[in-house]
């Protein structure tokens, strides 16, 4: 979402429509095409794009699934931190925990703050140039606020670590960080980051198995070495393990050199 008409949305048609054109969407509302960015198009709705959402969408569920989303979906495809709406997808690292394991996390004595990031459609661009520093990243919004940045000085000086649930938490982290120290920040990102990359404020990241050539897959090598991630997942292969969405988790530990 844009701003309080437009949207930039992925939209599939027999052609291209032509600027101006007036779409009628699933018989409740309409939009009218007004521009394109890259592979998105912009759309000026008739009312409040959130809303003819809720009504007219469905769960995003990953089509590997090979299902239709469900209500119970709502639910299930969701983390249950979740506040603000915005997101295109859920962060599904945040899926493994649930208000027992959130519990289990207090009574081991670990502290928790909460960022936000709206994933946009661009995570799930793939990365179509062979030189992966002429990939421009999807703007996606993130919000974090001034008690996180406490909580994570608060953590440093105690000798703790700062583990981020999710490549969206990370993003939103460093993106924070990007002048130098973490402030609070609310704005778009479009931080990219690959293996050479220096972490300023995570120090070790829970995340799922991600596609291959993607940002993300990028991300968790840039913290663990780009050798160490491939041994892991010729480890979870042969292991069979849950690859994506609703697949299984790793703690990712950084190598030598990636933390600032």
């Amino acid at each position: 979402v844009l701003d309080g008409s437009r949207a930039l949305v992925q939209l599939r048609a027999s052609k291209p429509p032509a600027m101006g054109s007036r779409l009628q969407l699933a018989g409740v509302s309409t939009a009218t095409v007004t521009g394109r960015e890259g592979e998105f198009w912009v759309l000026d709705f008739a009312e409040a794009p959130g809303s003819v959402f809720e009504r007219c969408g469905e769960i995003p569920l990953p089509p590997y699934m090979k299902r239709a989303a469900e209500d119970f979906d709502r639910e299930r495809y969701q983390t249950v931190y979740a506040r603000a709406p915005g997101a295109v997808a859920a962060p599904t690292a945040g899926l493994h925990f649930d208000e027992v394991m959130l519990a289990a996390c207090q009574d081991a004595g670990l502290a928790s703050a909460y960022v936000t990031l709206h994933v946009g459609a661009g995570t799930f661009q793939p990365v179509r140039v062979d030189d992966v520093s002429e990939h421009r990243m999807h703007a996606e919004r993130a919000s974090v606020p001034v008690g996180v940045c406490e909580a994570v000085r608060a953590c440093r000086e105690r000798g703790g670590r700062v583990v981020a649930v999710g490549t969206t938490a990370v993003r939103a982290l460093e993106s924070a960080a990007a002048s130098g120290s973490l402030d609070a920040y609310v704005g778009d990102t479009r931080l990219f980051i690959t293996p050479g990359f220096q972490f300023r404020v995570v120090d070790a990241l829970v995340t799922n198995f991600h596609l291959p050539e993607s940002t993300l897959l990028m991300l968790v090598a840039a913290l663990a070495g780009r050798e160490h991630v491939l041994r892991a997942y010729r480890h979870a292969v042969q292991q069979r393990y849950r690859f994506f969405s609703y697949g299984d988790a790793m703690f990712v530990e950084p190598s030598p050199g990636a933390l600032a």
